[in-house]
């Protein structure tokens, strides 16, 4: 159990301690992931960014997914969950989503583009990862930009999405797999939805210690 995403992050960060002697970059995927992302990116003395990636929802139901999508149009499509969507509807979720990753880029990052990760290694963060198909749609992302490695990070993880995602990355470092996972809230005594502005609080106190502002 972690008591908030800072301490979450912290335990991360010094659980990826091996790497920052390799100048890493952190990615973080918003929102949660943003603040966790900043610990570890603070701890190790990394450069550090914000990698869009979006839940494809359903439609009538959109706090579950059948898929995700990056920033690039990575996509991943969880195709047994959706056997019932037509192809105009899922090309219709697509482009509302497409449309809000074009929102966030500019909310969050200021239309900055994502920094080169070419034969560098990235660490990709996120504050839990349950479905694990906004995680992988980041993954496709990086690995078109030739990173020299892949390290996903998380403070919690379903044990078979853990070992799903461990098969197509190089790494993979997680802090709690509860028997009985449901949510990745249930691990956080202090939850909630983390609104624009702190996502963009966070990028800008890490730009302040870099002295990038």
């Amino acid at each position: 159990m972690f008591e908030d995403r800072r301490e979450a992050g912290e335990k991360l960060a010094r659980a990826l301690e091996k790497y920052r002697i390799r100048s890493p970059i952190v990615l973080a995927i918003p929102m949660g992931g943003v603040q966790v992302g900043y610990e570890v990116s603070k701890h190790l003395n990394t450069d550090f960014s914000i990698l869009i990636a979006r839940k494809l929802p359903f439609p009538h139901n959109p706090e579950a997914g059948f898929g995700a999508i990056a920033e690039d149009g990575s996509t991943v499509i969880l195709r047994e969950r959706v056997p019932y969507i037509s192809e105009v509807i899922l090309q219709d979720i697509i482009r509302q989503q497409k449309e809000e990753i074009a929102r966030r880029i500019k909310l969050l990052r200021g239309n900055e583009p994502l920094p080169d990760v070419k034969d560098r290694v990235v660490i990709l963060i996120d504050d839990g990862i349950a479905m694990g198909s906004t995680m992988q749609a980041a993954i496709k992302l990086c690995k078109k930009r030739k990173p020299a490695e892949i390290v996903v990070a998380a403070p919690v993880a379903a044990t078979v999405v853990r070992r799903k995602l461990s098969r197509i990355v190089d790494n993979i470092v997680v802090l709690e797999e509860p028997y009985n996972f449901r949510a990745v809230a249930q691990v956080y005594a202090n939850w909630y939805d983390v609104p624009d502005w702190e996502a963009v609080e966070f990028f800008n106190k890490w730009k302040r210690l870099r002295g990038k502002e």
